[in-house]
């Protein structure tokens, strides 16, 4: 596949649409093979992307509403859980918009994301660097450095191997927080949706033992960004 699909249909879309694009998976778009840099590069609202294979660097760079989906095909012979499906520096600079990895991503993924949820099965060193929004669910091990520089947004680290808090995350500008209600309810659909639109085995088994599941995230969250939420929701509660 070629550089940056999606980026031109996604221009079309937000000139004759606006902003808003269009309703949830008005387009949708199945494709097969090895898609090149920059898959999903800055796709639009109402665009959704079923990949069978693997892709390059940047994939869903700059995404701004669409919805991207990548598995292995049917012939794979290798877990897709322990083998890395796109490359470095995928979601950066996100702004809105899903996506769904059944398999892992290379370094620096979610750099600079602000507002799109992800949900991956492993990824390299430097993930959620400076990230400033949005949602990022990991089920599976990560690289070293996590959470550089990142002031906002939430990360959920399924931490099976028990070192991520000591070994891998960079905890000068974030804090360890435990699951709340709203976050389980979240983890739930998005791991659900993750095995519905993938396929992915890991998540099944993850839902099938749900409450072990859940011992084992770490919730990562900037400092100034949780105080800024509470600022918020005592003013939401003052102002009813």
């Amino acid at each position: 596949l070629n550089r940056t699909v999606g980026a031109m249909l996604s221009n079309k879309i937000s000139k004759r649409y606006g902003a808003n694009g269009l309703p949830d998976n008005t387009i949708t778009v199945n494709a097969t093979g090895h898609a090149g840099q920059s898959f999903g590069g800055f796709s639009a609202c109402g665009i959704t992307f079923n990949v069978k294979g693997d892709a390059n660097d940047y994939f869903g760079k700059g995404l701004s509403g669409a919805r991207l989906i990548i598995r292995p095909p049917e012939s794979a012979t290798f877990k897709a859980e322990e083998n890395i499906l796109i490359g470095n520096v995928a979601f950066y600079g996100a702004i809105k918009g899903e996506a769904f990895i059944n398999g892992m991503a290379g370094e620096r993924f979610c750099v600079r994301n602000s507002g799109a949820i992800t949900v991956v099965e492993g990824i390299g060193d430097h993930g959620c660097e400076y990230m400033t929004g949005g949602r990022s669910v990991i089920l599976g091990p990560t690289g070293r450095n996590f959470a550089a520089g990142m002031s906002g947004g939430i990360a959920y680290v399924l931490d099976e191997a028990g070192d991520f808090i000591k070994n891998r995350c960079n905890p000068e500008m974030v804090d360890f927080d435990p699951l709340e209600s709203s976050d389980i309810a979240f983890l739930r659909d998005r791991i659900e949706q993750h095995q519905k639109l993938t396929g992915s085995p890991k998540a099944a088994r993850l839902l099938a033992d749900w409450e072990g599941t859940l011992k084992k995230f770490v919730k990562v969250i900037p400092v100034d960004y949780k105080k800024a939420l509470i600022i918020l929701a005592d003013e939401k509660k003052t102002g009813e």
